[in-house]
């Protein structure tokens, strides 16, 4: 269900939506921005100098233990689908490490004079859905009054160390393979501002925002992967300029090799997006091709819970598309771009 019967519509209470509300990566930026200076502590297998999706600690010298956390407001107006979108997006960060999961703490904020607590009782009754689902415990979390409904959680994963995935071990000539489809912000967008064309439109993206990146799991025991990473806010131009730059290298991306909503020309069309389109595109523009509209829209979307970007050598294409046919991601099983040596623009598009 992707839309409440009740008379309460949370996108309504918020501001932004999903990983829509982001800050931009502008201002981001300056805030993350520090000349203080804190020794290396070699138990950290990975902290923020990449930008990573997640933080790992060596519990010994063979495993390690993954931190994150993640939080946003609605994206829908139905509370519980809400928690379990909210819950399978924060999980994504572990998936995208190649770990699993342990535990999950929420992170709620909520209006109760504005909405009722039994919303919010909702909420997180969606998010033990997928807890449920990444077979582990939503085992507590904190919550406080806020002038806009608020939710995620903070998860903890653990992975092996010779399995570890980052965005930074994408090699030249590596393959690029995207999990889920593009567009989930305009159709959020679209929705929000009652110009959604039919709800089924709504519905798709629901259940592949609900669905968990359950598949990065593991992935390296299966499948020689260089690096891997999820698409969430920043969008796939976003994510994949922080694959390239922190490998060294450029990428030449096949515009219509990418998957999106079958459905999502006519709101592009009608130049339906995100403001959080406009503050992505205008951080990367210049180390992006130069983008028609269309182009813009699809490669700028933030998207909420999105799929991996995985990056293989040419020999293991075969590997990892038969997986992902096993795991019932066939229609993705397909090279979306790749890995080249280090260019003037970093992204570039093969039309």
């Amino acid at each position: 269900m992707s839309e409440t019967s009740n008379e309460i519509r949370l996108t309504q209470y918020s501001k932004g939506s999903g990983c829509g509300c982001k800050i931009a990566p502008a201002a981001l930026k300056e805030i993350l921005h520090t000349t203080d200076y804190f020794p290396s502590d070699e138990r950290l297998w990975v902290g923020n100098e990449t930008h990573d999706d997640a933080a790992v600690f060596a519990w010994n010298d063979e495993e390690g233990l993954i931190s994150t956390t993640d939080f946003f407001m609605p994206m829908v107006d139905d509370a519980y689908t809400f928690g379990k979108i909210a819950a399978a997006n924060a999980l994504s960060d572990v998936y995208a490490m190649g770990g699993s999961p342990l535990m999950a703490l929420a992170i709620l904020g909520w209006p109760i004079e504005k909405i009722p607590a039994a919303y919010a009782a909702q909420v997180l009754e969606g998010a033990r859905y997928m807890c449920r689902m990444a077979g582990i415990p939503l085992a507590g979390g904190h919550s406080i009054e806020s002038t806009e409904p608020i939710f995620g959680l903070s998860v903890n994963g653990r992975v092996r160390k010779e399995h570890l995935l980052r965005n930074s071990g994408a090699q030249e000539g590596d393959v690029l393979y995207l999990t889920k489809p593009l567009g989930a912000g305009i159709i959020s967008a679209a929705m929000k501002r009652g110009q959604l064309d039919d709800i089924a439109h709504l519905d798709a993206c629901v259940s592949y925002m609900s669905t968990l990146n359950k598949f990065g799991e593991g992935i390296a025991r299966h499948v020689k992967v260089h690096a891997m990473t999820d698409v969430t806010g920043f969008g796939l131009a976003g994510h994949l300029l922080e694959m390239c730059e922190a490998s060294g290298l450029s990428a030449s991306i096949d515009f219509s090799a990418l998957p999106v909503y079958p459905f999502l020309e006519s709101y592009v069309a009608r130049h339906i997006y995100p403001d959080m389109t406009m503050k992505n595109y205008s951080y990367y523009a210049s180390k992006i091709d130069q983008l028609s509209l269309p182009q813009l829209l699809v490669m700028c979307d933030p998207q909420t819970s999105g799929g991996l970007l995985i990056a293989v050598p040419q020999s293991s294409c075969a590997e990892l598309e038969q997986r992902m046919h096993d795991f019932g991601l066939g229609a993705f099983a397909r090279p979306v771009g790749r890995m080249c040596a280090l260019q003037e623009k970093i992204v570039s598009l093969v039309i």
